[in-house]
């Protein structure tokens, strides 16, 4: 069975999110600061609530929360610990609320961290910052039950292997609430599944394969092939991605995504497994539901 996912935010749904900036913040004192993010804290756990309802209603199965849903949480000035919240145990209980509420109707969250996240960074401050942030999004999924954080490998910086060697130290001194739920995708620029893969294995770490992004930097390997390794890689339920082109797949930017997703797109060989598969598409939720009527029309 397909368990589709919905990412992050809705296209017409009246379920918002809020963020904020640092420059904002900055103009008011300490107080002030933990008091507003504790507000925007409140409102985006009530708000997940809701997406994770609105799944349940529409037999959305998965779940990508905004890795920003505790807004500028590790930020060098404006971040804060959990606990300097006011009222910060009343927030705590509603992410977990929401954890027991995916338990209950069987509903997978899953996080995608911004691309700032650059574990095979060659400097020291990029990867502190970037472990700083997983620790954050680990805790969440903690109270959530999230079991994937989901990462990209990050750049080449000139030398491919380096950065792989350096990628898997890093990954090394992940602590345990990060790693056994850290995952790594492919993407469209540097690192193919094939590059991936061989991190995986070693370091027992589950592939998520986008589709999308080995269309775009193929490495010599078939769909179905690929997806074989990426499924061998995980011990529950394998997470993938798709997206569709949102100017074709002969243009000069085949990696930009579209708003809904083309049928001919999902791979015919993911039909009968049992994985859940992340829509990536702007129209969000329309193109959740469209896509799983195509799929139904084209049988």
């Amino acid at each position: 069975m397909i368990r589709f996912g919905l990412c992050c935010i809705f296209r017409k749904e009246p379920i918002k999110f809020r963020r904020t900036t640092a420059k904002y913040l900055q103009k008011f004192s300490r107080n002030q600061q933990l008091k507003y993010l504790a507000e925007i804290c409140r409102h985006n756990a009530h708000s997940l609530n809701k997406a994770l309802r609105y799944c349940r209603d529409n037999d959305i199965k998965d779940f990508r929360i905004n890795s920003q849903i505790m807004p500028l949480k590790t930020h060098p000035d404006v971040g804060y610990s959990t606990e300097d919240l006011p009222l910060h145990d009343q927030i705590i209980q509603t992410f977990k609320d929401c954890g027991r509420f995916c338990q209950k109707h069987d509903i997978r969250t899953t996080f995608h961290p911004d691309q700032f996240i650059l574990l095979s960074s060659p400097s020291s401050e990029v990867v502190q910052r970037s472990i700083a942030d997983l620790i954050y999004q680990a805790e969440v999924a903690k109270w959530v039950n999230a079991d994937v954080i989901n990462i990209h490998g990050g750049g080449a910086y000139g030398d491919k292997s380096t950065s792989l060697r350096r990628f898997r130290k890093r990954i090394e001194q992940l602590p345990g609430a990060v790693r056994s739920r850290l995952t790594l995708e492919n993407d469209d620029r540097v690192y193919t599944p094939k590059d991936l893969l061989l991190v995986c294995r070693d370091m027992d770490i589950p592939m998520v394969y986008d589709v999308h992004h080995h269309r775009c930097l193929p490495d010599g390997s078939s769909v179905e092939a690929t997806t074989e390794l990426a499924i061998s890689t995980w011990s529950r339920e394998p997470l993938f991605h798709l997206s569709s082109p949102k100017y074709g797949w002969e243009s000069s930017k085949p990696g930009n995504h579209h708003d809904y997703i083309d049928a001919d797109d999902f791979p015919a060989c993911w039909t009968n497994l049992d994985i859940t598969v992340e829509v990536e598409a702007k129209a969000k939720e329309l193109a959740v539901l469209k896509l799983k009527q195509d799929l139904i029309d084209r049988v």
